[in-house]
């Protein structure tokens, strides 16, 4: 079997059997606090749990409500009317191997949603992902859910940036992302959801959103 160069050199040291304990004693500790985590929160928290640690998040600012609610809207009205599955938003738990996020938007496809219960709170990693970035989240955006995406298979990673109102597109290309294209202007082409393409100024713009959703509506 091969050995990744992260793990050759723990596991040629000679203190290899100590590490292996002390790491499965981290990770049964971890999981105890990933059980209070999952005790803890409520609806109405906003809180992820990464890395081992409880991240709670404060409020939205309005832009970002805005756009969250302008893409949510769209992607929803086209899955529904196609019948391709299930759009969550903001309080979906999305739980993986180690972490567990609640993404501003994401999508599973009717193989993963048709396995949906009413009263399911955990679910599994989706097809799709939207984060809209703010200064307290963006590291984590592009840096361990960007990676933790990848690694459980999510087709399809946006990257929504407000300031500079640009989305950032990016494909699973093998176990990483590759960036498909930058949007400020246009049209953006889902490619989990089947068929879907929209002005990317929709996002951003309530005329060009009210634009949008009534082409969407034909």
């Amino acid at each position: 079997m091969a050995v990744s160069a992260l793990l050759e050199p723990i596991i040629k040291s000679a203190a290899f059997p100590d590490m292996l304990s002390e790491l499965q004693t981290i990770w049964e500790a971890e999981q105890l606090r990933r059980a209070e985590f999952y005790n803890w929160v409520t609806p109405d928290i906003k809180a992820e749990f990464i890395e081992g640690e409880i991240v709670v998040h404060s409020p939205v600012r309005l832009r970002h409500n805005s756009i969250s609610k302008r893409l949510t809207a769209l992607l929803d009205f086209y899955v529904i009317k196609n019948n391709l599955g299930f759009v969550g938003i903001e309080k979906i738990m999305v739980r993986l191997t180690r972490n567990d996020y609640e993404p501003d938007i994401c999508f599973f496809g009717k193989a993963k949603s048709e396995k949906f219960t009413e009263e399911q709170t955990l679910f599994p990693a989706p097809d799709f992902v939207v984060e809209v970035t703010s200064p307290s989240t963006e590291g984590r955006d592009r840096g361990v859910k960007y990676e933790d995406y990848a690694r459980h298979g999510v087709q399809e990673y946006w990257i929504v940036v407000p300031n500079t109102q640009t989305v950032e597109q990016y494909q699973l290309k093998g176990d990483t992302y590759e960036l498909v294209v930058q949007h400020t202007k246009g049209e953006i082409t889902c490619l989990a959801i089947e068929g879907l393409t929209l002005p990317t100024r929709a996002l951003f713009d309530d005329e060009m959103y009210a634009q949008a959703i009534t082409a969407l509506a034909k």
